[in-house]
């Protein structure tokens, strides 16, 4: 346990000595969240805001109640006359401008944008409907009786979240097991490591201790800032199965350095190497936009991709209330893919550069 301890020490001290690798695997990927939350946080939304001239009565005599419940999907906002708010309409500032001449409503939307106009002359028919029962003083012919179910959409802070802390975990576990087997063996340090009398067991687990370490921070660090209220995101029940996720799919990168480190002869190449397997994966993973928009025969390509695995399972349990059905799976292919590769890793490796 002693040169377990040792061994953990040395590498933990290099990697947080390392500036460089400090910023790459923990703070460029968080300046993604910051800068994608900030951005996108009010993406999806269906608030509609109307700009109301003079009085119109089915506005006017709505309730706090029914205000309230309205607060989601309609702002009003009030309007000095009729050109200037048919003129912010036309510009984009305002989804419609609404008056009542004579007992008669009139609506003006913007034909730039269907779904906002559709969702404004719902919403104001249905407030007249309503206004037109309650004035015959008769109980309407039919009644409808509402229900949730889980919402399938995420707002924006859901979708990066546990995509970018993905991209952030397979970089880091990646490029600190190949950078490390690289240097290592270039400074000879594997070559004693080999002589000394210290088992590989002790090597490999160091290394894993250090890189599930870092994953753990980084989990940390993303839900803590992700759930910041100017962000907003919502945890779901299930969360914490974010762990077990994080702890396969560091051991499935880890395995994807140890194979580029062992090809690799220097820092330079490993480090291309590692740039070319990790970003492109992490575009087809839809860690940064939603692969659904992607052709057919990509999206069956992505479906192999470890990071895509553990991107859709994090998803789930954080953001869609997924559990142990959604967790395992992904599981189960992260460790078949960390097993594989550590064998074509343990065929590849040298202890030296010769």
């Amino acid at each position: 346990m002693r040169t377990l301890r040792s061994l953990s020490k040395v590498m933990y001290l290099g990697m947080v000595r390392d500036k460089s690798a400090v910023f790459f695997m923990l703070l460029f990927p968080l300046m993604f969240l910051l800068l994608f939350g900030a951005l996108f946080q009010s993406e999806g939304g269906t608030r509609v805001t109307v700009a109301q001239v003079g009085d119109v009565e089915v506005l006017d005599q709505l309730g706090d109640d029914q205000l309230g419940a309205l607060d989601e999907t309609l702002r009003i906002e009030r309007a000095g006359d009729r050109d200037r708010a048919l003129e912010d309409v036309r510009q984009g500032d305002v989804d419609a401008a609404i008056w009542e001449v004579d007992g008669e409503i009139e609506l003006y939307v913007s034909a730039s944008d269907p779904a906002r106009s559709g969702t404004v002359n719902g919403i104001v028919n249905g407030l007249v409907q309503e206004a037109n029962v309650a004035a015959t003083g008769q109980e309407p012919t039919y009644r409808i009786t509402a229900g949730q179910v889980e919402d399938e959409s995420l707002k924006a802070i859901q979708f990066f979240t546990p995509g970018l802390l993905g991209w952030a975990v397979a970089m880091g576990a990646s490029f600190m097991s190949a950078l490390t087997l690289v240097a290592w063996r270039k400074k000879r340090l594997l070559r004693r490591l080999w002589l000394a009398p210290i088992g590989p067991g002790q090597v490999i687990g160091a290394r894993v201790g250090v890189s599930l370490g870092l994953s753990m921070v980084q989990l940390a660090v993303f839900l803590g800032v992700a759930i910041i209220p100017f962000y907003g995101l919502r945890l779901t029940g299930n969360w914490w199965l974010s762990i077990p996720l994080i702890a396969c799919g560091t051991l499935a990168f880890m395995a994807v350095g140890l194979v580029i480190g062992a090809w690799a002869k220097t820092e330079e190449s490993a480090n291309g190497a590692l740039q070319i397997t990790i970003l492109p994966m992490a575009f087809l993973s839809g860690s940064f936009f939603p692969t659904d928009g992607m052709p057919g025969w990509l999206q069956t390509v992505s479906h192999v991709l470890p990071l895509k695995w553990l991107n859709e399972a994090m998803m789930s349990v954080l953001s869609r209330g997924g559990g142990w059905s959604d967790a395992l799976p992904a599981m189960g292919v992260l460790l078949l893919f960390a097993a594989v590769l550590t064998a074509i890793a343990a065929k590849l490796f040298r202890w030296d550069s010769a």
